[in-house]
């Protein structure tokens, strides 16, 4: 069974007018076809990519302590600012019927 890398794929691509520009400048230069061109610099920006992140150190996360009183659970934080503002808008709500009074 072949390997589908092989086989020659065309497909219509739209490019803006500045990169249809400088690659019929690079092909001009180099005196190869456009299509030669295009292929080289999809190629190149691939290679120069995986260089790229290969080179690059993996992001760590440094931990640092928040602060948080005993009791407090960190994955539940959400839950606990949902109940703070429940319980602000509550006693909103009862000073302004305090005041239609």
């Amino acid at each position: 069974m072949e390997c589908c890398q092989d086989s020659i794929m065309r497909t219509t691509v739209t490019l803006d007018p500045d990169v249809e520009r400088l690659l019929k400048n690079e092909a001009h230069r180099r005196g190869e076809s456009f299509k030669i061109a295009l292929n080289e610099a999809v190629r190149q920006a691939f290679r120069t990519k995986q260089t790229a992140s290969q080179k690059r150190k993996p992001f760590v996360v440094k931990a640092r302590p928040m602060g948080l009183s005993p009791g407090i659970d960190p994955a539940r934080l959400g839950e606990l600012a949902d109940e703070m503002e429940t319980e602000a808008f509550l006693a909103m709500t009862k000073r302004l019927r305090e005041k239609r009074r």
